[in-house]
């Protein structure tokens, strides 16, 4: 494992957490073209769930106006970026990818376990206590952006998810690399 992804491993300062969130509203927001909610002063759980309400609010109103394929590619595009970003800060090795995203994940308040094979399971997320089923379908663009990113490569699918009454989220990446 490469030093600077062990070390966050164990420890992520709350200011590079807060960069990190802050840069993630701010993708967001641009792919939903509109501006993000105001969050100086709030903690980063506090910005967290701001996040939380101001995507169920945004992907709400795109479901409704019927433009969901289009925002949801530009959710997609920002996201790969960022994981694009994150593969390249920590020179992630094929190997390390679902450790990186337990990391990322963790600092966003879920509990990510991937598998080297591409097995993921969620078994908490904050947002499940903010969205819909469809809203969490639609938000999942920007996983399978973050992911992809991340890989290198590859795409997304979901089996299962936690606001549609299941106990867990259970998804896989394919990335057709070895680990």
């Amino acid at each position: 494992m490469g030093f600077l992804l062990a070390v966050a491993g164990i420890y992520v300062p709350e200011p590079l957490r807060r960069r990190k969130l802050e840069a993630l509203l701010a993708a967001t927001a641009e792919a939903f073209k509109t501006v993000p909610p105001f969050t100086k002063g709030l903690s980063c759980d506090e910005c967290l769930h701001a996040y939380a309400q101001f995507t169920k609010d945004e992907a709400e109103k795109s479901i409704l106006r019927g433009d969901e394929e289009e925002v949801q590619s530009r959710l997609f595009v920002r996201a790969r970026a960022m994981g694009d970003e994150f593969r390249r800060q920590f020179r992630l090795k094929n190997s390390e990818v679902m450790t990186m995203a337990a990391l990322v994940y963790r600092m966003m308040g879920i509990d990510f376990q991937g598998e080297a094979d591409g097995c993921i399971t969620v078994r908490s997320c904050i947002f499940s206590g903010y969205y819909p089923g469809d809203v969490c379908r639609f938000i999942s663009s920007l996983d399978e952006g973050l992911l992809v990113g991340l890989a290198g490569g590859g795409y997304l699918t979901f089996s299962q998810r936690i606001t549609e009454g299941f106990d867990c989220c259970r998804a896989w990446l394919y990335t057709g690399k070895a680990t």
